[in-house]
């Protein structure tokens, strides 16, 4: 699952991006309220993390402009005015959540939780192919009626497949949906969640044709 952080100070950004990577986030961070509009026309995230003290384009002027366009992203802003008026005004303007610096990143953790599982809640829940059926709420897979939980990057390569039958994705394609800007990725990264998916869910379930990517196997 891919997030966009939205934070001028620096040592936050760093930690807070640091710190949801190894939780299994994909996160891209920016620091200027200009990149924001451009970044999401450029990139599918599926919540945003808005600091309002921000240069050029404040916080509330970012969301203000989100929900004009009927963008119903998930915000979370995270910020150090305390105020009631500056938080009753936050979530007039459509935040669905905030928080006060400094805060406890285990807190801030589930609330991340919270509003991703409200945002799928409003989908359809299920997400199914054959005998395969996804649930983006709980990360869990029923294969064959054997349910496993899979590893938020397990399971975004696994939904990648399952919603775009047919389509042979190659190893950089994947890694572009799995990772964020400038993130690190191991040359074998994309290969090691292929293996751990067909150890936990049967050899066949993803095709690989050589020299071109991987499909979604058959499900029947």
């Amino acid at each position: 699952m891919k997030i966009l952080l939205v934070e001028d100070d620096i040592m936050i950004g760093e930690g807070l991006q640091k710190a949801l990577r190894r939780s299994g986030y994909s996160v891209d961070w920016v620091q200027d309220g200009f990149d924001v509009e451009q970044s999401l026309e450029s990139h599918a995230y599926c919540l945003v993390i808005l600091d309002l003290g921000l240069p050029n384009k404040n916080g509330l002027a970012i969301l203000q402009d989100l929900r004009k366009k009927k963008n119903d992203i998930p915000v979370l802003v995270l910020t150090a005015r305390d105020a009631v008026s500056d938080r009753v005004k936050g979530l007039d303007t459509g935040a669905d959540d905030y928080m006060l610096k400094p805060f406890a990143l285990e807190e801030l953790e589930a609330r991340i939780r919270l509003l991703l599982r409200r945002k799928e809640n409003k989908r359809i829940p299920l997400i199914a192919f054959g005998s395969l059926t996804l649930n983006p709420a709980t990360h869990e897979v029923v294969y064959k009626d054997k349910k496993c939980v899979l590893s938020g990057r397990e399971f975004s390569l696994m939904r990648v497949l399952v919603e775009n039958p047919g389509v042979i994705y190659s190893r950089a394609q994947l890694e572009e949906k799995l990772y964020g800007w400038n993130e690190e990725v191991e040359s074998n990264s994309v290969e090691v969640h292929i293996y751990q998916l067909r150890k936990k869910l049967g050899k066949g379930i993803i095709k690989n044709t050589r020299g071109v990517g991987y499909a979604i196997g058959e499900c029947s």
